[in-house]
């Protein structure tokens, strides 16, 4: 089964992709197309799938670059492939030859892209690192080595949507209490004191709010599709022990 990858013209020219699970060499739970080092998955499949997406994104051996994702607002200006992955949940470049990926499983896959000055960038974004602030650290980031951000374009790739993201009163008044504007991205869940939250929205709303009005989310809900999406949340309800992740990635140089 070939590799499927979710794209949007409004990071064009850039070669990018949110990847879902189709194509990879991994089994049960994991599959197929499980990226993530730090799940139970054999080491094997994790590395066989991931030479994939760096043949289909038509990078060098060695340069697909990822970080140790902590939920965290911290992001780094990368040169060259890491030794060590770093705690961050944000990289951004001017280097053609790099290509820059985050894990997910329902949290937002958020590609950046400005065209005029050759700067990209992918942020890992849940819902505690949008709130503190991750993607307004991916633009600061992007600016300090040459970006404008009036010219960059955002896309937010599959993530868990509002229907599927149930969360009590204390996530809600959390939100409501960094910002009473929050608000407007909760709707009533099914049970008193329960509401939907709309991560999404709340992304582009973030995003929109720090200059960029280029921005778009895919659509995709990670949980509704588990043909296509890993989805942490799914495999908890159903009970299993681990879950796969996927991988999104841009890089700079236009598809060959």
């Amino acid at each position: 089964m070939p590799l499927e990858k979710v794209t949007s013209s409004l990071l064009s020219p850039f070669q990018h992709g949110f990847y879902t699970r189709k194509g990879g060499a991994s089994s049960g739970i994991y599959s197929r197309l499980n990226c993530g080092a730090g799940s139970s998955d054999q080491y094997h499949n994790v590395q066989l799938n991931r030479k994939r997406i760096t043949l289909d994104m038509n990078l060098a051996e060695g340069s697909l670059v990822g970080i140790h994702q902590i939920h965290s607002s911290t992001a780094l200006v990368v040169s060259e492939p890491f030794q060590n992955k770093p705690k961050a949940d944000a990289i951004v470049t001017c280097c053609p030859d790099l290509g820059l990926s985050i894990l997910t499983a329902d949290c937002q896959p958020v590609l950046f892209g400005d065209p005029e000055n050759g700067i990209i960038g992918a942020a890992h974004a849940g819902w505690r690192g949008t709130l503190d602030g991750i993607l307004e650290a991916t633009i600061d980031k992007m600016e300090r080595i040459g970006a404008k951000r009036t010219s960059i374009r955002t896309v937010i790739g599959p993530c868990i949507s509002e229907s599927a993201y149930e969360v009590g009163l204390e996530f809600f008044e959390r939100f409501a209490d960094e910002d009473p504007s929050s608000a407007a991205f909760f709707a009533n869940g099914t049970q008193p004191n329960k509401y939907l939250f709309n991560l999404p929205g709340f992304g582009l709303h973030r995003l929109r709010q720090a200059g960029v009005q280029d921005c778009a989310w895919t659509g995709h809900c990670t949980y509704a599709d588990p043909n296509r999406f890993f989805s942490y949340r799914r495999s908890t309800h159903e009970k299993e022990v681990d879950y796969g992740r996927l991988i999104s990635v841009i890089k700079i140089d236009a598809p060959v």
